[in-house]
This record gives C-alpha cells, sequence and structure tokens, in this order.
C-alpha cells in the first residue's frame, strides 16, 4: 500500500531528530537537584539495564531520579496521552463527533461516518430515534464509509479476534466488536441486553468457534460498515421506520438532501476518558485518524494523522525528533525518550484527571511483548505532582519495586 510506504519514509528523518532534541532539552531536564533526594532515588534505579530509562521531574522542573533519560523508547500505550493532548488541541473537550443522514431522489437514506469511535448500540438507538422521526420509511439504507481511506494498515495491528486488534473504519458500531455468550441450551446470543445479537453478525461469530466473550468478528473494512449498518436497521424498525430494500455501501450522491446531523451524546472529554481508562486501541486511533481528516480534509490517513502529531509536538510542545506510527502505542515504530514524555506529560497537567487513577498517582500504562512501561504523575508528600516516565523492558517485572521506591523518596 502506497500509504505505509510514504510513512515509511516521514519516520527516518524524525529518528535523527533525537539528538537534537537531546542537546536542546537536557539543560531543562537536568537541573541540579539536592545531593541527598539525588542520592536516595540513585538506588531506585540500580535495577536498571542498558536499555531501560527513567526520568521523575519535580513540580520545580527539576530532574529528581534520571537514567537513560535522552534513550528513544518504544512507549507502547503511553503514547496514548500524547493523543489525547493532540485530540484536545486540534477538537476541543467539548466537541462531539458527527454522524449525517440524507435522502436522494430515490428514496435512498444514506448514512454518512466521521469516525465516531464511540457509536454504541445506545447511540445508534437514540439516533434511529431521531430519524423516525424525519423518516417513516425510505428505499435502501446507504453506508458511506468515505470519511476514512478504503486501505488503512495501523502498524502494530495483528489480526485476531482479540478487541485491541479491531479495524478502524469512519463508520463503525460498538468498537467493531461482539460480546457474546451461550444460553441454556448452549445457543449464541448477546452478553449485553442493550446489543441484539443481530444475524449478520451471529454468522460471523458462529464462524470463528467463539463461545463467549467480546470479540472483534472481522477485520473487513466493507463487513465493519455493513455491521453498523444491519445493527441501524434494526433500531429503525424498531422505531417504526421501514426498509423496503437492501443495506448497501455506497458514498453520499449529489443532489442528496441533508435530513440530520446526529451529534454523539459523548464529548472528546468523555472519549479520551475511557480511552485512557480502558487503553482502549481502537479507540485512539479513530481519533488519530479522524483528526488527521478534519484538519488536511477527507479521506482520513495514517500519514495525515502522522502530521497532527509530528506538528502538535513541534509547534506547541517544542519537540522534535519524535517517532510516530500511529496514535494507540500498538507498533513498535513509535519511540519517546522520557524527556520528551515528561515534556508531554507538563503540557498534559490541566488534564491529567482524565487518565486513570490510584491513590497518590494519575497513570497511563504501556505493555507490550518484552515493554512494561508506566507515565503519569506522583503526589508528594507536600502535594504536589511529580511528572514520570518509566520505561522497562523484559524485566519490567520491577516496575511496582522502581515505582514504591520512587514514591517514598518524595518529599
Amino acid at each position: 500500500m502506497g500509504m505505509g510506504k510514504d510513512h515509511r519514509q516521514r519516520l527516518r528523518p524524525a529518528a535523527r531528530g533525537i539528538c537534537i532534541l537531546t542537546a536542546w532539552f537536557g539543560l531543562w531536564a537536568l537541573a541540579p537537584v539536592a545531593p541527598a533526594l539525588a542520592a536516595g532515588m540513585e538506588k531506585c534505579l540500580d535495577s536498571l539495564q542498558a536499555r531501560e530509562a527513567v526520568l521523575v521531574s519535580a513540580p520545580s522542573g527539576q530532574a529528581v531520579a534520571a537514567r537513560n533519560e535522552a534513550l528513544g523508547c518504544v512507549p507502547a500505550s503511553t503514547l496514548k496521552i500524547l493523543t489525547a493532548f493532540a485530540a484536545i488541541h486540534e477538537m476541543g473537550l467539548d466537541y462531539r463527533f458527527p454522524t449525517d443522514a440524507f435522502l436522494d431522489r430515490s428514496g435512498n437514506l444514506i448514512i454518512k461516518g466521521c469516525g465516531d469511535p464511540l457509536l454504541t448500540s445506545e447511540s445508534l438507538a437514540q439516533f434511529a430515534r431521531r430519524l423516525a422521526g424525519q423518516v417513516s420509511e425510505f428505499n435502501d439504507l446507504v453506508l458511506d464509509d468515505t470519511y476514512f481511506d478504503e486501505h488503512i494498515r495501523i502498524s502494530g495491528r495483528g489480526g485476531s479476534t482479540n478487541p485491541y486488534d479491531a479495524p478502524v473504519g469512519a463508520l463503525c458500531a460498538n468498537f467493531n466488536t461482539v460480546c457474546v455468550r451461550r444460553d441454556g441450551q448452549g445457543r449464541l446470543v448477546s452478553a449485553e441486553p442493550e446489543t441484539p445479537l443481530i444475524p449478520f453478525a451471529r454468522e460471523k461469530v458462529r464462524t470463528l468457534g467463539v463461545r463467549e466473550g467480546r470479540v472483534t468478528f472481522t477485520h473487513e473494512r466493507s463487513e465493519a460498515t455493513y455491521y453498523a449498518g444491519h445493527l441501524l436497521e434494526y433500531f429503525l424498525e424498531a422505531e417504526g421506520c421501514r426498509m423496503r430494500g437492501t443495506v448497501r455501501r455506497g458514498p453520499v450522491p449529489k443532489g442528496a438532501e441533508p435530513v440530520l446531523r446526529f451529534d454523539s451524546p459523548f464529548t472528546l472529554e468523555t472519549v479520551l476518558q475511557r480511552m485512557l481508562e480502558f487503553s482502549n486501541n481502537f479507540v485512539a486511533n479513530q481519533v488519530f485518524i479522524a483528526m488527521g481528516a478534519r484538519r488536511y480534509g477527507a479521506p482520513g490517513t495514517v500519514s495525515k494523522g502522522v502530521r497532527i502529531m509530528e506538528d502538535v509536538a513541534s509547534k506547541v510542545l517544542r519537540l522534535e525528533g519524535l517517532q510516530v506510527a500511529e496514535g494507540s502505542g500498538l507498533s513498535r515504530e513509535n519511540r519517546v525518550t522520557p524527556l520528551q514524555m515528561i515534556r508531554i506529560l507538563d503540557a498534559f497537567a490541566p488534564y491529567r484527571g482524565l487518565l486513570r487513577k490510584k491513590p497518590g498517582m494519575l497513570f497511563k500504562t504501556g505493555t507490550l511483548s518484552g515493554v512494561r512501561n508506566l507515565a503519569g504523575y506522583l503526589q508528594g508528600q507536600t502535594g504536589g505532582y511529580y511528572a514520570f516516565a518509566v520505561f522497562l523492558g523484559p524485566s519490567g517485572a520491577r516496575l511496582d519495586g522502581i515505582m514504591d521506591c520512587i514514591r517514598e523518596g518524595l518529599p
């Protein structure tokens, strides 16, 4: 795919910029700290291996603990903090993803998706209720998913049935997954009362041999779009809005009349909070692709999403050398140094309440095979927040011990 080649070319100069960043940014990050505090923190880092890195920054901007802080590391899902910051900058916390409905001259109802990552069954039911107030019957239900490119490839995304491998798309329902269980007679049924297991999805799941759980049931964009369409058809019928024809894909034709713009019931703030809490890769890359389409025009592509991230990093965060391949952290082509992550965290501080919480810490995990990371904010004994980035390798089992040691050493 041509887009993938262009994307790889964009990454090469970014990698060369890391040394420049270190020279410019290291003076800020490594300001002198109290010798006693530095000595106390040093023991927390004794178990680090050569390709592992830690940086802890005091509220004043001084480094409290540092090891390999200029090392480019695979950030895994800690990259979602940057994705969230870029989305807030580009769209604002109050932004709501739209989905549009049109009627053409042949009486077909056309639905155009714009990448809503939380187009759930509840949202589709609301959409259908409002549509039924405008349209009582129609011929075909036409699904326009052209807001995203036809051939998007997310680096690092696999082909498994795990939800973290769900494909992206402009018109997707329920994260492109279904949640199923077996009833008392062993029949396949929906595990969610708000989501019917429509025949289209049941056949896909049965083919996979899945017995229960949430699964990605397809990796074909057209099938994902059809699932959203058939689900909407179900809810329209429930509202008394009758389809005379079939469900099919196609663009909004010239001359089609707008019927309804359905703004998601969820603001971007809610989208990002759920993305960060559940580390949802599908949501992250939906936001990533949609940002690019919104600024640079449809169709959304990976390369446009990368341009957004690089632009925000350079012009807003004053960072160079970030290596971004996608928005979720799935790709091992992503590279972030602890210095860069601390800068991102400093900028993200007004929104840190979106992160997962435990007593005294707001954080984002990042895990891939051989990678175990943690980034966020630790609360010191005096109440101030210390930004931290801990990037570990295969020996990541020591993460909890390192974090406990750092926390105990904070003033």
